[in-house]
């Protein structure tokens, strides 16, 4: 138990990507760009009691250590997956009314990915790092202004 009597499953320190690595799969619900998650992730640090990111869900993942091996969580934004953020907590705490849940912690980097079409899901799904899509090369950030559907065109194209 930590001193706000919250038990940490395991703290991940390095940048490296172990051999046991899993990923997490996401939807941001609400978000419109990767601009507007900085935006609204920026606001929920700035107000949460220790200033880290962390998301929620109900259920603590099973394979935690896997994730904390160097994983991340995929985010899903307008039906494709475009960026990631490296896991690097996970805790599970209770809430007022005695009812648990689980806090993962999330660098607030945000690592833009090539973009991997993706149709809408509930809650997290397990996401295998052979799966992942790969991270954009910094050059093509600025590609963040073309719509999504045309970028994924000149790919299959080999254009981009």
């Amino acid at each position: 138990m930590n001193g706000a009597g919250c038990w940490i499953t395991k703290r991940h320190g390095s940048d490296g990507i172990g051999e046991m690595t899993i990923h997490l799969l996401r939807m941001a619900v609400g978000i419109d760009d990767v601009e507007h998650l900085r935006r609204f992730q920026k606001s929920r640090m700035q107000t949460s009691e220790d200033g880290r990111l962390h998301i929620f869900t109900r259920n603590t993942p099973r394979r935690a250590a896997e994730l904390l091996d160097g994983g991340s969580v995929y985010l899903i934004i307008r039906g494709y997956v475009r960026v990631r953020q490296r896991i690097l907590g996970i805790e599970r705490r209770t809430d007022n009314e005695g009812r648990g849940f689980c806090a993962i912690e999330l660098d607030p980097t945000h690592v833009p990915t090539v973009l991997q079409a993706r149709r809408p899901q509930q809650g997290w799904r397990y996401l295998e790092s052979s799966d992942a899509p790969i991270d954009r090369p910094v050059a093509s950030a600025a590609d963040d202004d073309m719509p999504a559907a045309l970028m994924a065109e000149l790919r299959d194209l080999g254009l981009l």
